[in-house]
């Protein structure tokens, strides 16, 4: 069973991800906070991560780059409330990650799983952000 980290500071989003996922097979772990999911990492192995932008103790951005730092294949999911994420392209850290817009519904969470894992072996270049 896939193991995936969920790191938003909103309750209610992380809920309905974590809801979302675990329906389909996923094994989730919760973190509120970008802090709480850089322990959860390197405390325990995961086979994705779902990573919200704009965190209350720092910026997902940040985040994403740490934990490329600790596992620079694995595949991520960044999620915002914002329409443009061109500034993904910004670090070298966050190449091959797939971003998705809130709201978004279930089955567009599962897909851009699937994107994530897809980049993460290498099959698509640079941020996948739309």
């Amino acid at each position: 069973m896939p193991r995936v980290l969920i790191i938003d500071d909103q309750k209610d989003v992380r809920a309905m991800v974590a809801i979302v996922l675990r329906v389909n097979r996923y094994d989730v772990v919760e973190a509120d906070s970008g802090a709480a999911g850089v322990k959860a990492f390197t405390d325990a192995r995961f086979d994705a991560a779902i990573v919200d932008i704009f965190l209350g103790d720092t910026s997902g951005v940040e985040v994403i780059a740490t934990l490329r730092e600790l596992a620079p294949t694995l595949p991520v999911v960044a999620v915002s409330g914002m329409t443009a994420l061109d500034f993904m392209e910004q670090s070298p850290h966050l190449a091959n990650v797939v971003c998705l817009q809130k709201p978004f519904r279930p089955n567009d969470l599962l897909q851009a799983l699937r994107k994530a894992q897809v980049a993460a072996d290498g099959a698509l270049p640079a941020a996948v952000c739309s």
